[in-house]
């Protein structure tokens, strides 16, 4: 079983068989992108917040790969300012749920059946993402890095039966920008949380964004990779019960470069690392 969803896994970081169109969501009145197969009826699709101080632009790859793969990835573009209203946002994913629903795309060629949906995000997006899904029945929700929001989304996740996958850091998941744990925890559906070893979760933002000057947020080849075939894989076997890929919705499943966390068993806190200074000062003690 390992060595086949290794070798899955790895399937996944590369591109899928289809052409990729993309779209501007624009034309129907909201701000934002959608990226395609070239064609298909009854597809499935996910809506995708992005994170604070990012826009739909800085998640290009991670929407294109999956288009590649069948799937209507589309985003808004809105609440990309420091002070982001997240109810908002969460409104702008529901408003983009509607358009890929119930407008043809492409050149009329290209269909989504509604039960086929996602709704997912990153960072605050997540968060948005799960305020969104407490308001409108989904087949999935996908939570990448999740963050604290307003209101606050672990309230909400305890009314919401769609099955969940919540991915975290290993170098970040139990910092207080990270709600991963506590959400995974009060999710009344079917949950898996799992852990990328040595990602952080700013590691899937692509291009350039206002933090980087600063050294924070830089982008994580490996993260991405990895983050994109556990969206992908998960995303296929919910949306299309497709049993190929029915590992990545195992909650028991052994994932190469991750790990499964259960929520409710008490964690241990890492001690900090002391510097050669306060080192020193101790021995002088």
């Amino acid at each position: 079983m390992s060595a086949s969803v290794k070798s899955l896994l790895s399937t996944l970081t590369s591109k899928g068989p289809h052409r990729v169109l993309r779209g501007n969501l624009a034309i129907a009145g909201q701000p934002g992108v959608v990226y395609t197969p070239e064609s298909g009826l009854s597809l499935p699709a996910v809506v995708f917040g992005h994170g604070w101080l990012t826009g739909a632009a800085n998640y290009r790859e991670l929407l294109e790969h999956l288009a590649s793969w069948g799937i209507v990835a589309a985003a808004p573009d809105t609440e990309r300012g420091p002070i982001p209203s997240h109810l908002d946002l969460a409104t702008d994913l529901l408003t983009t749920l509607d358009i890929c629903t119930g407008v043809r795309l492409g050149d009329g060629t290209i269909s989504v059946h509604p039960d086929r949906l996602a709704l997912a995000g990153h960072g605050m997006g997540a968060g948005a993402a799960v305020i969104a899904a407490a308001q409108r029945r989904v087949a999935a929700v996908i939570a990448l890095f999740p963050a604290p929001t307003a209101p606050a989304a672990e309230p909400l996740a305890a009314d919401i039966d769609a099955p969940a996958l919540i991915l975290a850091g290993s170098t970040d998941i139990d910092a207080v920008s990270s709600n991963a744990v506590p959400l995974a925890s009060a999710w009344y559906g079917p949950t898996i949380l799992r852990q990328i070893d040595g990602a952080s979760h700013n590691g899937i933002v692509e291009g350039r964004r206002t933090l980087a000057a600063f050294g924070v947020g830089k982008h994580e080849a490996k993260t991405s990779r990895t983050t994109r075939a556990l969206l992908t894989g998960y995303l296929l076997a919910t949306l299309l019960a497709d049993e190929t890929y029915a590992p990545f919705a195992d909650p028991e499943a052994a994932i190469p470069h991750t790990t499964l966390i259960d929520p409710d068993l008490p964690r241990e806190k890492e001690h900090p690392k002391l510097t050669v200074g306060q080192a020193a000062k101790l021995l002088r003690k």
